[in-house]
């Protein structure tokens, strides 16, 4: 063989390996950015319920790893109290806007934390695996006030947070009614739509492999991390579900794949015309309507 063809095939070979090798090496570092939090990046509460004029107490809990998770709480006229759970990477102050709301018809609100987000301790994001303990170690807390009708316990959530509501239904009987707005179905059905979203790389080669690096970090697997399995297990209790048809943060269909997947009853408000978690700013009004005579129905019985 010709030593100009041998030194070019070297030269190939060199090049395929070392763009292998930073291919390996972007893929692993976007999977640890996505997955981990730690204090000094995250996003933090730029308001408090002072700013809407709400009664509310600083609440604290412990999970079972020991991690301190921070809330809100806000008083409840009738008993009855909605668990407020914020989506990935954000903070309670996404909740404030519900919970005042829900306030002004009597509901008390508990704005959740989960670990690695907010003031709450901890660093790595499992997508459920383990936030849904955090999820439990809020309701045991409820559970403490006996202002609450443990009866009458709810639970809305925005995104990741929709997620989080659904599976901690599935695992809690006595969440008497779900509420989630924009809610993935699935991991792996969002995964290629989020990964884009949030790092600006397409799917291929990337988001296997992005895939690959975060399992291996977290010990969970995406396939584990499915709404549609869990969903099923919360009928007979009802579930309301908002999808928005613009949504480019997470799969556009997974509103119906949760709707197709729930039992009965349950209600799916699709609007093609909105982004992620838009109800409650572009359609205030129904929002508020829809919501608060869903919450009336199955916890007040009216």
């Amino acid at each position: 063989m010709n030593r100009w063809v041998k030194l070019s095939i070297s030269v190939l070979v060199t090049i395929l390996l070392v763009a292998f090798g930073a291919l390996l090496w972007k893929t692993k570092s976007e999977a640890h950015n996505l997955i981990n939090a730690p204090m000094s990046t995250r996003e933090l509460p730029d308001e408090t319920p002072v700013n809407y004029n709400l009664p509310f107490e600083d609440v604290t809990v412990t999970n079972p790893d020991g991690q301190k998770l921070v809330g809100w709480f806000i008083p409840s006229d009738n008993g009855a109290v909605i668990i407020m759970q914020h989506g990935y990477k954000s903070t309670r102050a996404e909740m404030l806007n519900e919970a005042e709301m829900m306030h002004r018809h009597g509901y008390g609100a508990l704005i959740t934390s989960i670990r690695a987000h907010d003031y709450s301790e901890g660093q790595l994001i499992t997508f459920g695996k383990y936030e849904v303990q955090d999820m439990e170690a809020w309701y045991q807390y409820l559970l403490t006030r006996p202002d609450i009708d443990p009866q009458r316990i709810g639970i809305l959530g925005n995104s990741f947070g929709g997620m989080l509501a659904i599976q901690y239904a599935a695992q809690n009987k006595n969440i008497k009614a779900v509420v989630a707005d924009s809610a993935f179905s699935s991991l792996n059905d969002t995964v290629a739509t989020s990964v884009k979203h949030f790092t600006g790389l397409p799917e291929f080669p990337f988001v296997p492999l992005i895939v690959f690096w975060a399992e291996q970090e977290t010990g969970f697997k995406s396939a584990d991390i499915d709404a549609t399995k869990w969903i099923a297990e919360i009928s007979p209790r009802p579930v309301f579900l908002m999808q928005g048809g613009a949504d480019i943060v997470i799969s556009a269909g997974s509103g119906q794949k949760l709707y197709d997947a729930a039992g009965e009853p349950k209600e799916l408000w699709f609007d093609p015309a909105l982004g992620h978690v838009e109800f409650d700013s572009e359609r205030a009004s129904e929002f508020e309507a829809r919501v608060s005579a869903f919450f009336d129905k199955y916890l007040l019985g009216k």
